[in-house]
């Protein structure tokens, strides 16, 4: 494999260049989680991955608790399935803790046991009976019992909570994100002995990003490299590996339809697992634009990406009004008309998911 297949494997596996998917769940499930820091581009993820998807279907599938969005891996937030929250947040939570852990004393927020104790108390009491709260609804109940909740600290325990497997995202009233109890909102779900779970995890990951290395999988899952190992030598026997440039790829044994001579183009969101997916990124981008990529998105290869034939070209801006959407493509690499146009057609792609209608600049 050279590079051009490896994008070209990833493009397939991820379900961006070929799907057969009809519900979010079935994405989020294949991809084991999906970053979900930024909402409205976590929606669009999971549209682009979908044979059809609008909004209000991924919307509807939160509503529905199928997928779930919490505080989960790497210190961030991401979808997962709510079938498999409960095993997932078995391995993941100590890791969790670990990096809030280092938040709480980076930050010298006046925190110890006791008053996260106090913390998750309250927030469970608050949210007792079904009830759906935003983050400042619940800083009231904190500043209440004698607890403050202002800013960094607001924050820090909410998040404390969801790594405690009390709280996750509920459904958003209008703009607003809303927190519901976890035992509320998802009701009890399978459970994995702690191996299992790390194989299972680590399946989900090199079938649906490979092919990609194990410190792809370590940067991926937040796991430490010896729970990655593990993880990996479990599911060895049902993938394959191939040795490149002194690294070993694994991924999964599906054949791929023969390459077309047309273009293919996409718009992926911010944070799409396309580029988060992986810490090495140089099978899907030409270093030597770093620098014009950088300036002109905030967050680089991490921001609103176009992808050409399974390459980075550039990056894309939004202009979303009452009844129109417009595109604007910042590129770092000139296209052809055929390339262009298959751009234009991403853009309509997109246009359509927002039911909106659409123009490029």
């Amino acid at each position: 494999m050279i590079n051009l297949d490896i994008a070209r494997r990833r493009l397939y596996n991820q379900h961006i260049a070929s799907t057969l998917f009809e519900k979010p769940v079935d994405i989020v499930s294949w991809l084991g989680a999906v970053q979900a820091q930024d909402y409205t581009g976590a929606l669009w993820a999971l549209g682009l991955r979908m044979r059809q998807a609008t909004v209000k279907d991924i919307e509807q599938a939160i509503a529905d608790k199928s997928i779930v969005r919490l505080w989960f891996m790497r210190g961030t937030l991401h979808f997962v399935p709510g079938a498999d929250l409960r095993w997932m947040l078995q391995i993941m939570a100590p890791r969790m803790r670990k990096l809030l852990d280092h938040a709480l004393n980076y930050l010298k927020l006046a925190l110890d046991e006791d008053s996260l104790t106090r913390s998750n108390e309250v927030l469970v009491r608050t949210l007792q009976g079904g009830r759906q709260l935003t983050r400042e609804e619940l800083a009231v109940a904190l500043e209440e019992a004698g607890i403050s909740a202002q800013g960094l600290q607001r924050s820090f325990l909410i998040q404390r909570a969801q790594t405690d497997g009390l709280l996750c995202y509920a459904a958003p009233r209008g703009k607003q994100a809303t927190f519901a109890l976890l035992d509320e909102w998802v009701p009890s779900t399978r459970l994995l002995t702690r191996d299992e779970a790390l194989a299972e995890f680590a399946r989900r990951y090199f079938v649906s990003h490979g092919p990609a290395t194990l410190q792809d999988f370590v940067w991926w899952s937040g796991l430490t490299t010896s729970e990655a190992k593990t993880g990996l030598e479990m599911v060895k026997s049902v993938l394959l590996c191939e040795r490149i440039d002194e690294q070993m790829y694994w991924f999964a044994p599906v054949s791929l339809p023969a390459p077309g001579d047309g273009v293919s183009a996409y718009l992926l969101p911010n944070y799409d697992e396309y580029m988060v997916g992986y810490t090495d990124r140089s099978a899907i981008f030409d270093g030597a634009y770093t620098e014009q990529l950088d300036s002109r998105a905030r967050g680089g290869i991490l921001a609103n990406t176009i992808v050409v034939n399974g390459q980075i070209v550039g990056t894309w801006t939004r202009v979303l009004r009452k009844n129109s959407l417009t595109i604007e493509p910042h590129l770092v690499l000139p296209l052809q008309q055929a390339e262009s146009q298959a751009v234009a057609e991403a853009a309509q792609r997109y246009g359509a998911f927002l039911d909106q209608s659409v123009s490029i600049s």
